[in-house]
């Protein structure tokens, strides 16, 4: 058991080792000390071109023996089999996004010759893996007929985890940027990580005392916190500022501790910045410069770049304001709800017993201020 508990500790080192390693391999080939770590986006289908089936199944070499064929008849019959009830033109295009995306990843990502089962809220999706394992998906066709995902249906949806971000070939963000504008894809989310391989200047618990002493704030208003992890021993611990409802949520948290494990003392400190297009419109560019993104989330953000001796030039992304139309009919639905979860039973009363005086209660009357 012993024995077991070592080589599995040793994997853990070895395999955080190798994280560091690729990401300060990339700091010095991008120049930049900020670190795309999540990657979503969304591109419509009809933007993406149809690929032959040839490119999802490649006829035999010259001379090929009988097997060949078979094998590739054998995996199109499984893939007919799979997505009888797919869309097979979306099926192909997403089979298309995802090879594209593969190569600018590098040499070291493929996809998954079978369709799975999708996520969220997709209903097949194309794995994109690397040494055997998921590190990302392309998803397609709505799982559901719900009018609500009618306008998902005719999307095609990239989602890249971390894992797919590290071990990436460096300049794969800017080449990943490129494609998005090509297929005018709509980017979801972000997250730009800024680490601190040697600890935050001050220590992690500068974070709180910068929160406290209001460094944190932005304009003028004090975020929402959240504080996880081992606070009395000082270990895998996180610090949250932001909401994901928001669009803008950072996590300051001991990255060392989670890769190889409290007993190894690491210092290494990252602060990271998630941001969602939920009230935000995320330009490409935030895949090319992401440190200048980075630094325009607030002037403590801005502040740390400093702290990593860099001097950013920082771009903000300011909440896109609601379209009148949007407002009008968020609010008919707030009074609606209203009318029909607390008026009601009054109004059915009234509509009884009031008879041709019921009239009165309902004509000539102006429409609600908030309306």
């Amino acid at each position: 058991m012993e024995h077991q508990v070592t080589r599995s500790r040793n994997a853990l080192v070895l395999d955080g080792d190798t994280v560091k390693q690729r990401l300060q391999a990339e700091r010095i080939a991008t120049q930049s000390v900020v670190h795309v770590d999540w990657l979503r986006f969304t591109v419509a289908r009809r933007l993406v071109p149809t690929p032959h089936v040839d490119h999802l199944f490649p006829l035999p070499d010259p001379g090929a023996n009988a097997w060949d064929e078979k094998t590739r008849a054998q995996r199109l019959q499984r893939l007919i089999r799979q997505t009888e009830d797919c869309d097979s033109t979306a099926a192909l295009q997403a089979f298309e996004l995802a090879q594209a995306v593969c190569d600018r990843l590098g040499s070291d990502f493929t996809v998954l010759s079978e369709a799975l089962k999708g996520h969220d809220f997709y209903k097949f999706r194309w794995s994109i893996q690397r040494e055997g394992a998921e590190v990302g998906w392309v998803g397609y066709q709505a799982s559901s007929k719900n009018s609500r995902q009618a306008a998902q249906n005719n999307t095609i949806h990239c989602n890249l985890y971390g894992a797919a971000c590290t071990f990436a070939a460096p300049g794969w963000a800017a080449q990943l940027a490129d494609l998005i504008d090509q297929h005018q894809g709509d980017i979801t989310r972000a997250d730009l990580a800024l680490d601190f391989f040697d600890g935050l200047p001050g220590g992690f618990d500068s974070v709180v005392q910068d929160y406290k002493d209001g460094a944190c704030d932005h304009y003028g208003k004090r975020l929402k916190c959240n504080m996880v992890g081992d606070w009395i021993n000082g270990h895998e611990r996180s610090f949250c500022l932001g909401s994901k409802e928001s669009g803008k949520q950072t996590n300051v948290y001991e990255k060392g501790d989670q890769l190889y494990g409290p007993e190894a003392g690491s210092l290494w400190h990252r602060v990271e910045l998630r941001y969602g297009n939920k009230l935000r419109v995320l330009p490409s560019d935030i895949l090319r410069r992401p440190a200048d993104f980075f630094g325009g989330a607030s002037d403590w953000h801005t502040g740390l770049l400093l702290l990593a001796d860099t001097i950013p030039q920082p771009e903000p992304i300011k909440c896109a304001g609601r379209l009148q139309a949007e407002s009008v009919e968020a609010e008919v639905t707030r009074n609606l709800r209203w009318a029909m979860n607390v008026a009601a039973p009054t109004i059915a009363a009234a509509f009884q017993h009031l008879g041709e005086d019921f009239l009165k209660l309902v004509t000539d009357k102006q429409l609600p201020g908030r309306l």
